[in-house]
């Protein structure tokens, strides 16, 4: 999964002194991640937001999610079958 990250541009064209913001939206691999932002951040006219910090119940979430959908993948690839609807209700 690629995460989505924001970078923000100045641009100076207006008059008085005035600064708009460019957004700029990149989908960045999570294995070149920690090297992007730091070169992002060593720009002097870069402005980077601080990431959110996900609470434990929500990083169990996220996480829950991502192995739930690696078993998608899997089973959409026929490397693993599968519970159906019915068997699942059957366990309860």
């Amino acid at each position: 999964m690629i995460p989505t990250y924001k970078i923000l541009k100045q641009n100076r064209r207006l008059p008085l002194n005035k600064w708009i913001m460019k957004q700029v939206v990149l989908n960045v691999p999570d294995n070149k991640y920690p090297f992007f932002m730091e070169l992002v951040k060593s720009l002097g006219f870069v402005k980077v937001p601080d990431e959110a910090k996900l609470t434990k119940s929500q990083q169990e979430f996220v996480e829950g999610t991502k192995k739930s959908l690696e078993q998608v993948e899997q089973h959409l690839k026929g490397e693993v079958k599968l519970k159906t609807a019915d068997q699942l209700f059957n366990e309860l």
